[in-house]
């Protein structure tokens, strides 16, 4: 296998500079480096290649669910309690797009705001931009920066529960899905394929009516997914050895559950920690980055195929044939691949 020998020196002269910054924990040169990422500019790919190797797997936290649940506030919150035990934290909050400019919608709204004066917590908000592949590569490149530059923990907010949010959400070693009270998220999420990826479920506004019952369907759902796993196994009725999502109540505005919140994520982390878990975590997520970059990469060539043979594009032709015609240098491309390896 072959690992990337890319090291600063060969660097873009524009980029050089910012690597070597986030290696020094400047969070002007993270900032400027994450928006090089996010605009794709010429070169993004090596310095990201080059703080991967310096990055060391820092701990990562899933935030998502159903839009108006508070999930920005309950981040707050949560990066209060962190800082209180004394870790550094990075927040990646990703917005909807504008129609208009492509760039977040939320993007400038005020938002961590007990902490923004707060060296040791750098938000950034990305926007959607209504690419899923192209918004999770981004995510995961700078995941990998805030990793480099030191962060103890990383939040990564997703505005949703759409199908950007399971790609995305993915990249967490924990993932937590904020629920509304009464509102019918627990159905909602099972169906956006929330549910089967979720270790922690917080019913934000808790003081609602319904908060207690929408946890209680929670549970029920959590127990029945539990039942059917181990009958579908064979293996005897008896505690379940893989992790069971646990349900908490929380009331962020007024920062009840968050502590609960809080001690849920971390009995999740040592978990997987102690049952090897993390590691197979971190090994599908390294799969799955690569897939997505590959995807990004043959988007990129399969859109120059389909320029250069524009008069495969007629009204005499029909899709499958010209499509078969257009992937023929792929085909062969990969069967030589394949067979030299």
């Amino acid at each position: 296998m072959n690992v990337s020998d890319t090291n600063i020196e060969d660097l873009d002269d524009d980029l050089r500079p910012l690597v070597k910054g986030v290696l020094n924990g400047e969070q002007l040169s993270l900032s400027r480096l994450i928006s090089s990422i996010e605009n794709g500019d010429p070169g993004y790919r090596d310095a990201v290649k080059v703080l991967h190797s310096h990055a060391t797997g820092t701990r990562t936290i899933g935030i998502t669910g159903q839009p108006g649940a508070g999930k920005s506030t309950l981040v707050d919150k949560l990066v209060d309690r962190l800082r209180e035990q004394d870790l550094t934290v990075g927040v990646i909050a990703v917005d909807p797009s504008s129609p208009y400019s492509g760039g977040s919608v939320l993007g400038d709204r005020v938002r961590q705001t007990s902490r923004s004066e707060d060296r040791d917590v750098f938000f950034r908000s990305m926007s959607a931009r209504g690419h899923v592949g192209g918004l999770a590569a981004a995510t995961f490149d700078v995941v990998h920066a805030m990793d480099a530059f030191g962060k103890d923990v990383i939040l990564i907010e997703t505005v949703g529960a759409g199908q950007n949010e399971v790609e995305i959400v993915r990249a967490a070693d924990t993932v937590c899905v904020v629920a509304l009270p009464g509102a019918g998220d627990d159905v909602q999420a099972n169906k956006a394929g929330i549910l089967e990826i979720a270790d922690v479920f917080a019913v934000n506004k808790a003081d609602f009516d319904g908060a207690k019952s929408t946890a209680l369907e929670l549970q029920q759902m959590i127990r029945i997914g539990q039942d059917l796993e181990r009958s579908n196994s064979g293996d005897p009725v008896e505690e379940p050895a893989n992790w069971v999502p646990r349900v908490e109540l929380t009331v962020a505005t007024k920062d009840e559950g968050v502590d609960d919140l809080i001690n849920a994520f971390d009995a999740h982390y040592e978990h997987i920690e102690k049952s090897g878990e993390l590691a197979e975590t971190r090994g599908r997520r390294f799969e799955q980055e690569v897939r997505t970059h590959l995807s990004n990469e043959l988007d990129e060539l399969g859109d120059a195929v389909v320029e250069a043979h524009h008069d495969l594009l007629t009204a005499d032709n029909d899709p499958y044939t010209a499509s078969e015609e257009l992937v023929t240098p792929f085909r062969r491309a990969v069967e030589d691949y394949l067979r030299d390896d």
